[in-house]
């Protein structure tokens, strides 16, 4: 049962034992890719691909566009991994199996987790097709990856979230971004249990929380990094307007149309910034 933490340890790590013996190298950087921001996958040099289904333990990702495969590689120098495909808490999953991939990286010695989202934009001042690097989030998932009894050799019961997207690595994209002429937003990225859109009025909380983009995942992963020290580096694609006064019905597939067009931004953000590590 996933709520025995001891059992739940020797599954993160029964995954981490079979991956060791699969990959040549153990990568340091980890890139969890969201909603239709695959085509990063297409630069690794020397791709091993991995299943899901194939790792012991791992869970299965069911949500639309999103694959199911660890790929381990190289890019631009750095050994990476390649998370594509991530499990929502809309899906069913109990949060420890929501970040149960993180834990495994985290026990194959990642140093940097890079996470994509795509993302609804409350700023009203946001324009649909542009990245938004997360400064910061709230959790309105009402549920958190670490409820229950503490992994101690993780991490600590009260882990610090004063930089849990860490400033240098921000401030890095930034300025890549910058000089690749790609404009970028910076803002509050508030996590949602989904899997239904939002009302106008849980919007309009939302914007008045403080949020500036809102969507369904990344909070976990983020949660789970910081108990063990691991450096995040978050983006959003911020894929349509998620203003009450100015609200569209809105389908899945349309969200995944302008991740897969902002996504490519966000690909050669990401590589520059792993470039400048």
């Amino acid at each position: 049962m996933v709520h025995d933490v001891k059992a739940y340890v020797e599954r993160v790590k029964k995954a981490a034992e079979y991956l060791k013996v699969k990959v040549l190298e153990l990568p340091e950087i980890c890139i969890v890719l969201g909603s239709g921001l695959h085509g990063i996958a297409d630069s690794v040099e020397n791709p091993v691909r991995i299943s899901y289904k194939d790792v012991p333990e791992f869970p299965v990702s069911t949500a639309p566009g999103h694959k199911g495969e660890l790929i381990f590689g190289k890019l631009n120098g750095k050994n990476v991994v390649l998370m594509n495909g991530r499990f929502h808490y809309y899906e069913g999953y109990h949060m420890r199996d929501v970040t149960f991939g993180v834990r495994v990286i985290q026990e194959l010695g990642v140093k940097y987790l890079f996470l994509t989202n795509a993302a609804g934009g409350l700023n009203p001042d946001f324009e649909v097709g542009r990245p938004m690097i997360i400064s910061d989030h709230i959790n309105m998932m009402g549920d958190n990856p670490l409820i229950g009894p503490n992994i101690e050799e993780w991490g600590p019961r009260f882990p610090d979230m004063s930089n849990a997207y860490d400033k240098e690595l921000r401030k890095i994209a930034k300025e890549v971004a910058g000089e690749l002429g790609i404009p970028v937003y910076e803002g509050v990225y508030v996590a949602v249990s989904g899997p239904n859109f939002e009302t106008p009025a849980e919007l309009r909380m939302l914007r008045w929380m403080g949020a500036d983009a809102v969507g369904m995942s990344t909070v976990p992963e983020v949660i789970a990094a910081a108990h063990r020290g691991t450096k995040v580096l978050a983006i959003s694609a911020i894929t349509d307007r998620a203003v009450p006064d100015d609200l569209k019905p809105l389908t899945a597939e349309e969200v995944l149309e302008v991740a897969n067009r902002t996504g490519q931004m966000i690909v050669k953000i990401l590589s520059k910034v792993i470039e400048r590590l």
